[in-house]
C-alpha cells in the first residue's frame, strides 16, 4: 500500500469513528458499505452490489485533496452515500428522470444530514444550502426525494437553474445506479436496505427527541420502507364468479373434433363450449370524496385508471353494474355504468358536484338502501377515494361487501381509518403517468 493510500484509508476511518459517535444507529448500516480504491475515478460513486452491500469507489489522490480543502468533506459525503443507501435511491434510477432523479436525492440527503444538527461537519455553502431548502419545503411540504422530484417535473426548470442546484447539493456520482435495477439478485439487496431502514427508524425516534424536532429522516425512512402494491392485483379481489361467453379449451377434446373434421370433412363430432366459469368484476362501486381538497383532474385520472384496469378483457363482464358516486357532506350524484359508451360519456361531461365538508357516512348508508332496493345482486366492493379527512361509520356495513378506502400518498399523516376497511396509498406518479399516458 502507497503512502497515499494509507492515509485516504485513515481519512475514511476517521470519518467512519466521526459517524458512529454522533450517529450510533448507523452501525449496522455503515457496515453495508465497502470501501474500494480505484484510481482515476472522477469523484467518488457508490456500486450497489448484492446481497445488500454497498461499495464506494474512491481514487486516493482525490480523497486527499478533499481533505486538505475541507476536512468535513469526507465525513459529509460518506453520510451522504449513506443515506442514500437508507433511503433505497438507486432502486428508483431506472425508472425516473435521471437528471431531475440525481437533483432530488441529493437535496433530500443533504437536507436529511443538515437537520441532525450535528456539530463538527459544516462545509462550505451549508448557510446557501439551508436557505434553498426553505424555500423548497414551502413548495413541497416535505424534502423527500419523491415529492422534489414531483416538484421539478412539473415545474420544470432552466437548465441553468437545474445545473445550479445539482452543483449545490452533489457529492458523489450516481451513474452505478443505471444498472442497480438489473443486478440478480435486485430483490434480495433491497430487502435488505429496508430492513436496515426500518430498525434506523425505531431508533431514530428516541435519538430525534433530545436533538431536533425536524422529521426529514424519518419522513425520507417512510418512503423507504413503505409497502407497494398493484393496483390492478386490488381490483381483481372483488371478483365474481360467472359464466362468460369465450371458448372453453379446458372442458374440449380435440381429439374427436379433428377426427370428426377428417370422417366426415367439414362435420366435427363434438363443438366446443362457448361458455367457461371464471372470476370477473361484475358489480362495483367507486366513491370519489367531492370535497374541495380532492382536486378534480387527480380525481378524474383516478377514475379512468380503476376503469381501464376493470374493462380489460381478463377482469370484466360484458354486462356490468358499476356505480360512481359523488359524495361530500351528502350523495351528490350516482352515475351508474353499463358499459363503455356509459363511462366515456360520464367523463367527457367531467362534471363534480359538491366540494363541501367530508362525511363518509352517506355513502354507505345509499349503497345499502340500493342493496335492499336490489340494485345490486352480489356486490363484492366499495372503493372510497378520499383524501381521509371526514367521518367515517362507527360500524361495517351490515352487507358483505369489502370497502377500501384509498388514498394518495401526498401526507404523511393519514387519519386512522376504520379496523373494518382496507387502507391502500397509492402513489401519486402511478395516477399523474396514467394522466398523462391518457393524454398523449
Amino acid at each position: 500500500m502507497t503512502q497515499v493510500s494509507e492515509i485516504a484509508s485513515r481519512i475514511w476511518g476517521l470519518s467512519r469513528d466521526k459517524i458512529l459517535v454522533n450517529l450510533r444507529f448507523l452501525d449496522v448500516a455503515l457496515s453495508g458499505i465497502k470501501l474500494a480504491e480505484k484510481a482515476g475515478t472522477e469523484g467518488i460513486l457508490c456500486e450497489i452490489n448484492a446481497p445488500g452491500e454497498a461499495v464506494i469507489y474512491y481514487d486516493p489522490a482525490t480523497i486527499l485533496s478533499l481533505y486538505k480543502k475541507n476536512p468535513n468533506s469526507i465525513i459529509r459525503t460518506h453520510l451522504h452515500i449513506l443515506m442514500h443507501c437508507i433511503f433505497s435511491h438507486s432502486y428508483r434510477y431506472g425508472r425516473m428522470e435521471q437528471d431531475l432523479w440525481d437533483v432530488a436525492v441529493d437535496m433530500a440527503v443533504e437536507n436529511a444530514i443538515l437537520s441532525l444538527g450535528i456539530s463538527g461537519i459544516e462545509v462550505t455553502g451549508d448557510s446557501e444550502r439551508k436557505e434553498t431548502l426553505v424555500e423548497w419545503r414551502k413548495k413541497t411540504g416535505a424534502l423527500t426525494a419523491e415529492r422534489i422530484y414531483r416538484n421539478l417535473k412539473h415545474d420544470r426548470l432552466g437548465v441553468t437553474e437545474l445545473l445550479e442546484l445539482h452543483n449545490l447539493f452533489k457529492r458523489d456520482i450516481h451513474d452505478s445506479w443505471k444498472t442497480a435495477e438489473n443486478t440478480e439478485n435486485f430483490e434480495i439487496t433491497q430487502e435488505q436496505w429496508k430492513k436496515l431502514s426500518e430498525r434506523i427508524k425505531a431508533e431514530l425516534k428516541s435519538f430525534s427527541e433530545d436533538k431536533s424536532d425536524d422529521k426529514s429522516i424519518l419522513q425520507n425512512l417512510e418512503e423507504a420502507t413503505k409497502e407497494t402494491y398493484d393496483y390492478g392485483d386490488f381490483l381483481r379481489r372483488f371478483s365474481v364468479s360467472g359464466e362468460d361467453m369465450q371458448i372453453n379449451d379446458d372442458e374440449f377434446d380435440y381429439v374427436y373434433y379433428t377426427y370428426g373434421l377428417s370422417l366426415y370433412s367439414n362435420l366435427p363430432l363434438v363443438e366446443p363450449l362457448e361458455y367457461r366459469d371464471v372470476n370477473k368484476i361484475k358489480e362495483f362501486v367507486v366513491a370519489i370524496d367531492t370535497s374541495g381538497s380532492c382536486r378534480g383532474e387527480v380525481v378524474q385520472a383516478f377514475l379512468n385508471k380503476t376503469y381501464g384496469i376493470l374493462k380489460s378483457s381478463e377482469n370484466f363482464f360484458r354486462k356490468v353494474n358499476i356505480h360512481i358516486i359523488q359524495c361530500d357532506s351528502e350523495v351528490r350524484r350516482d352515475t351508474k355504468i353499463t358499459n363503455d359508451e356509459e363511462f366515456e360519456a360520464f367523463m367527457k361531461e367531467g362534471q363534480l358536484e359538491g366540494f363541501g365538508s367530508t362525511d363518509f357516512r352517506p355513502v354507505f348508508t345509499y349503497v345499502n338502501q340500493a342493496i335492499q332496493n336490489g340494485e345490486f345482486e352480489n356486490l363484492k366492493g366499495l372503493i372510497y377515494f378520499t383524501d381521509g379527512y371526514g367521518v367515517f361509520p362507527e360500524r361495517k356495513p351490515p352487507y358483505p361487501y369489502d370497502t377500501a378506502f384509498v388514498f394518495l400518498e401526498d401526507d404523511y399523516e393519514k387519519p386512522p381509518t376504520p379496523p373494518w376497511a382496507i387502507k391502500l396509498v397509492l402513489p401519486v406518479e402511478e395516477i399523474e403517468d396514467f394522466a398523462e399516458e391518457k393524454t398523449d
